[in-house]
């Protein structure tokens, strides 16, 4: 076990604990914060604290950091997939939020990559890593959606070239807060690590990677928007960073954005919901689609009508 000390300024007085703590250690999710908690590695004056607790400013917490998952072997589980496209050399699945793509500390298994091995047995490319056998692209463990791994070598290649290439495309929705003037538009600002805050990324110039996101408006409501968001470019929480940037960050973003859940909804408001790519054997074009899972939609219902 590692012990770490945490001192909660008044910068960070009246956040929950749990939020607090994943946004301070990279390693740690939301969900795997409240897992510390629940099983008492976070004491404030050595007693366990609870998850909705709210810092006061001096608070000084312990905190118990389990063994990295690296450490740890990685199994096959019988974890249930959403399969929409599996042959001999790719499988896209429809990802739950929620569901971890690979181990990571604070979550040694019960990951998508975990689930892959019982369903495809070892038929999975080696090029993502040991710990990451298959995996071609990410999306964070709060969004939902199509996601592509590949079975062997051959394919996790020439899809990497196509995310190279921008051949292989992504198209996510997203509600975000507030309003737009325009119903269209471009983000075209590069991002890199946040300068102070290594758990976040930021729109920034110092150690950066273009980043292009092309937005349009679905629907509005009052308060909120539902967009449609194509990557250009695939910059890790992208979308999530871009649109905060312009001042709209994604509904239930504790990261980016909100503080406290908004509409009951922990976790941003973000779905790949399609998938472009050239078939790496074939050479034929696969348009995947897959429909707004059930959080999606209760949120758009808690939004009440569209407005116009």
């Amino acid at each position: 076990m590692e012990e770490d000390l945490l001192q909660i300024t008044a910068e960070e007085s009246g956040e929950r604990i749990d939020a607090l703590l994943a946004r301070i250690l990279p390693e740690l999710s939301r969900s795997a914060a409240q897992r510390l908690l629940e099983e008492e590695r976070v004491l404030l004056r050595g007693r366990p604290v609870k998850k909705n607790y709210k810092c006061a400013d001096g608070d000084r917490f312990a905190v118990s950091l389990p063994e990295a998952a690296e450490d740890l072997p990685l199994v096959p589980q019988d974890i249930p997939l959403d399969v929409v496209f599996e042959d001999g050399d790719v499988i896209v699945v429809n990802k739950p939020r929620g569901l971890v793509v690979h181990p990571a500390p604070g979550h040694p298994d019960g990951t998508l990559v975990n689930a892959l091995l019982f369903h495809c047995g070892e038929s999975l490319s080696g090029v993502g890593g040991e710990k990451r056998p298959g995996i071609v692209h990410r999306i964070d463990m709060d969004t939902s959606g199509l996601i592509i791994a590949a079975k062997n070598d051959f394919a996790h290649q020439a899809l990497s070239r196509q995310l190279a290439d921008r051949s292989l495309s992504r198209v996510y929705e997203a509600v975000v807060r507030g309003g737009f003037r325009e119903d269209a538009g471009t983000v075209d600002r590069p991002i890199g690590r946040h300068p102070t805050d290594r758990k976040r990324m930021a729109v920034t110039e110092k150690n950066s990677r273009p980043a292009v996101t092309h937005w349009e408006v679905l629907a509005r409501y009052k308060g909120y928007t539902h967009i449609r968001c194509r990557l250009e470019t695939g910059r890790t929480h992208q979308i999530r960073v871009h649109m905060a940037s312009l001042g709209h960050p994604l509904l239930g973003d504790f990261t980016y954005g909100a503080l406290s859940p908004d509409k009951g909804l922990e976790g941003q408001c973000l779905h790949a919901r399609e998938l472009k790519f050239i078939h790496p054997r074939s050479g034929e074009p696969v348009h995947l689609e897959t429909p707004l899972p059930d959080y999606f939609l209760a949120v758009l219902a808690r939004l009440g009508p569209p407005l116009g």
